[in-house]
This record gives structure tokens, sequence and C-alpha cells, in this order.
């Protein structure tokens, strides 16, 4: 009889016993598969201090960035691996304040005899755009149907590059001949086509200002341009 007992209680502790380790791997299980869930949406609603503008679909700012992500990126989890709305944002041109050449496009030209120094006209370019432009080097010029730009006066280079705000303007002046007349091949001058130099110096960037000359202008093979300079004193002086 006591043997019976013995089996019988050993037969309850071995079926309890299985129920608990059941029971233990249930909830292994669920732990397991409820993880990615919790990682995608971590994920997605991370980036910064950001973790509902990456659900809320708005495109909100978030810490420095710019959320454009919203609610397109938040069940992907872009936003968190990336950094790009929670730090540094994607539009970097805009957010460091770069700038463009100047272009034909986006600047007034105009040019003008000058009284002195003799034999020089003055370049004037008015930036009429909305955001800043560089004029790179010096104006690249062509008088009438000339086949090469005219000569740079390589002593007037300024310190630094000319950067040109929204409505302000930057100078080269021209120099037409020599004072001597020791200059050949003198011709009058009608028309003046000015390119634009870019950043790495070399052809020329964008659309050309196309510029009538004052009547009476004259040039020979001495003419000559400046640099770009913030200044009409500064242009003159050369």
């Amino acid at each position: 009889m006591r043997t019976i007992r013995s089996r019988t209680a050993a037969a309850a502790v071995a079926v309890v016993l299985a129920g608990l380790s059941l029971t233990a791997c249930d909830g292994d299980a669920e732990a397991v598969s409820g993880a990615p869930s919790a990682a995608g949406s971590g994920a997605g609603a991370s980036g910064g201090t950001g973790g509902e503008a990456g659900t809320s679909g708005k495109g909100e700012r978030s810490g420095g960035g710019e959320a454009t992500s919203g609610g397109k990126n938040g069940a992907t989890g872009k936003t968190g691996g990336s950094g790009k709305t929670g730090g540094s944002g994607t539009d970097s041109g805009a957010a460091n304040g770069s700038s463009d050449a100047c272009t034909g496009a986006s600047i007034k030209a105009v040019v003008t005899k000058v009284r002195r120094p003799v034999n020089h006209l003055l370049l004037k370019i008015t930036n009429t755009g909305s955001r800043a432009c560089n004029a790179y080097s010096a104006p690249l010029l062509g008088f009438d149907d000339d086949q090469s730009v005219t000569r740079i006066m390589e002593d007037s280079k300024p310190q630094a590059v000319v950067s040109v705000a929204p409505g302000s303007s930057a100078y080269a002046s021209i120099l037409l001949s020599s004072a001597d007349g020791e200059g050949s091949h003198g011709r009058p001058a009608r028309n003046l086509s000015v390119h634009f130099a870019p950043r790495n110096g070399s052809g020329s960037e964008g659309a050309p200002a196309k510029l009538t000359l004052p009547a009476g202008t004259h040039k020979d093979d001495n003419a000559a341009v400046t640099y770009w300079q913030t200044s009409a004193s500064d242009a003159l002086t050369y």
C-alpha cells in the first residue's frame, strides 16, 4: 500500500513539474516574439529627442534637425538609425548658408565710363536674387567678336572671394587702353559679354550678361580687367 501511494505521489509531482515547464516555455516564446515589435517601434520613434516626431507624420522639427520623415519612416526605423531628423538635418546647403557663383541669371550688370582713371570703365553687378552669390575670380570679358577673354590684372586679386548679398554689389574696373597710346590694334567697341567664373576657376558658370558699351568706347590690345572688388573705389585704384 505504501509503495502504491509513493508511486501516486511521484506521478502527481511529475505532472505539476511538466505544467510548470510548459508555462515557462510559453512565457519565453511570448517574450521572443515581442522583441522585434519593440525594437522596430523604438527605432522609428527615436531620432534625437524625437520619439513623437517619428510617428506623428506631421514633419515637425525634433532637436536641431529637420523632421521631414515623420510618419513616412516611423515604421521602418529610418529616422532613428541615420540621425537625419535628430541632428544634422538633410538640407546642408541651406543650413550652412552656402552660396552659388553669381551668374547673369541672378545679377543686374551695368557698365559706365569714368573720368578717372582715364581710359577706364566701371563694371558693377547687383545681386537681384534672394540669396547671396559669390563673385569668383574676375569677370571674363569679351568685346564684340573677340575670340579670347580680356587679360586679368593679377595684382588686383583680393584676399578673399567677394560674397554679394541680395541687393548688394560687386565691382571691377576695365582698362581700355594704355595712357601712353602704345597699345596696338585700337578699334571702337560696341558690345560687351560678361561671363562668370565658377568656384574651381575652370571655364565659366551659368548665363553671361550682355551689355551695350557707352558711346565712343575704344580699346586696344592693352585692355585688361581687375578681379571683383567689394567697392568701386577699390576697383578703380588699378
